[in-house]
């Protein structure tokens, strides 16, 4: 079955373009979008709300940033629009007042940063906070423990400051708890932790015989430069009183990661709450593991099994050029078209579970 591809806006729906790139990517913030049509019959305006649909399925609800109309006598005319989805509003919109936290939660901060929100955005902003990703609570009675959400946790000290943007300022929150701040396909945003396990919802065959064989390119790069065998987080905990012990203010916690050949230590300071350095430092290790591994393939077509390919989903992997045999996430996609070699899918793979970016 042929893939087909719709950009809507203003109500109407256009289904016929020269040439299209619509990204998605679980580690950067927003999802950009670029797309040429020939002798197009709507008018485009920048601000605009539009939506990409493929097969059927919303792909990306964002804003148009750019409208580029041109033309010559023998070509006719031509526009090319780009965009990005609605992250790209809290990439843009900065913080405008200073404002200290003090046993605020995720979920609070969320609602006051985006009470100034326009209008038009507010009702499609559904945002999920993932309650499975859970951590340790110290009750004051009795020095007891209990689990709760970390979207829950209050914190005990943070400072927002002009400059900042909102998204910014939400990233580094849901960092402290060891979390990502990330934009689904669809366009709805989740405090969370990327899929680590189930089954995997597609399949990359590349055999040495041909026999299955689906990817049209596959590339590895796999550096450590940046990779460590132990993550540090230290710092001094905020806003504790005069009479507060020397072990009440200083925090410190490591994480290690064992498959690392050799010993290479990482080392950052963190001024946070009690609760942030082991969900800081497990967040460092994940990140750098991340950037240091990925795989890219390019596949034919936007979809597989009657699914379009989508990020934070597992894919099982048999590849015998680069011998590999196992599930990976697809945390970065790309679909693309132009008339010379028609629709295809960038896909870039890496390790399950881990969280990392937002940049």
């Amino acid at each position: 079955m042929l893939d087909t591809i719709e950009l809507r806006a203003q109500g109407q729906k256009i289904q016929h373009f020269e040439r299209y790139r619509v990204e998605g990517d679980l580690y950067c913030a927003d999802h950009a979008f670029e797309i040429t049509l020939a002798n197009p019959e709507i008018k485009f305006t920048a601000g605009m709300p539009c939506e990409i649909q493929i097969n059927g399925s919303r792909e990306l609800y964002g804003i148009l940033d750019c409208v580029n109309p041109s033309g010559d006598k023998d070509k006719g005319r031509k526009l090319k629009v780009a965009g990005r989805d609605l992250m790209g509003y809290f990439v843009d919109a900065y913080c405008e007042t200073f404002q200290t936290l003090q046993g605020v939660t995720l979920q609070q901060l969320t609602q006051s940063l985006l009470k100034n929100i326009p209008k038009q955005f507010r009702g499609l902003m559904n945002i999920t906070y993932q309650q499975h990703v859970v951590g340790v609570l110290l009750k004051k009675q009795r020095n007891t423990k209990g689990s709760v959400a970390v979207s829950d946790f209050p914190q005990a000290f943070s400072q927002i400051e002009p400059g900042m943007t909102i998204f910014e300022v939400l990233k580094e929150y849901a960092q402290s708890r060891g979390m990502m701040f990330f934009c689904d396909n669809h366009g709805d945003f989740t405090f969370g932790r990327p899929k680590a396990g189930g089954a995997p919802l597609f399949n990359i065959v590349n055999s040495f015989s041909g026999q299955g064989n689906n990817v049209l390119e596959w590339e590895l790069h796999d550096n450590i430069s940046r990779r460590y065998s132990q993550v540090t987080v230290a710092g001094q905990k905020q806003g504790e009183g005069s009479d507060a012990g020397p072990s009440a203010i200083n925090v410190k916690a490591t994480v290690t990661d064992p498959a690392f050949p050799f010993y290479k230590p990482f080392v950052q300071r963190n001024n946070n709450d009690r609760y942030s350095p082991k969900l800081q430092a497990r967040f460092l290790m994940e990140k750098l593991k991340a950037d240091g591994f990925r795989i890219r393939y390019k596949v034919a077509g936007h979809s597989q099994n009657g699914h379009n390919w989508q990020i934070n989903e597992l894919v099982k992997v048999q590849d015998e050029p680069l011998g590999l045999n196992g599930n990976y996430l697809v945390y970065r996609r790309t679909f693309m078209f132009d008339k010379q070699r028609g629709p295809e899918t960038e896909l870039i793979l890496g390790y399950p579970g881990l969280i990392a970016g937002g940049e």
